[in-house]
């Protein structure tokens, strides 16, 4: 009879175990999760690898954007969650787990010698 509660119990401990926490800025997964979610969703327009060239013309490289003047994580971020609300052709939204991702992604591209 007390094989019931230990069974409850280890079920409910790898229950635990499945829960997938959302991406932080200290994630160590983050990178390569926004480098997928890139390469899925964002490479039909942007060069979201180092020396690429993007496929369309008017899409900045991810490269090009990281080393703007003064973005940082947050600004990136707040970049992300708006910058596709125009034109109708560029119109989805990212989730908010997927722009903690892209960002790590997206700033391990910085080239430190501009900054």
């Amino acid at each position: 009879m007390k094989a019931i509660p230990i069974a409850l119990a280890l079920t409910l401990a790898a229950s635990a175990c499945l829960a997938v926490p959302p991406a932080t800025s200290s994630d160590a997964a983050a990178p390569a999760r926004g480098l997928s979610f890139a390469q899925a969703h964002c490479a039909q327009c942007h060069a979201v690898r180092p020396l690429e060239v993007s496929a369309n013309p008017e899409a900045p490289q991810f490269a090009e954007i990281v080393d703007r003047p003064g973005l940082t994580r947050t600004t990136l971020a707040a970049f992300l969650r708006d910058s596709h609300n125009f034109p109708e052709k560029m119109d989805f939204d990212i989730d908010p787990e997927e722009i903690d991702a892209l960002s790590a992604y997206m700033l391990t591209l910085r080239d430190e010698e501009k900054r």
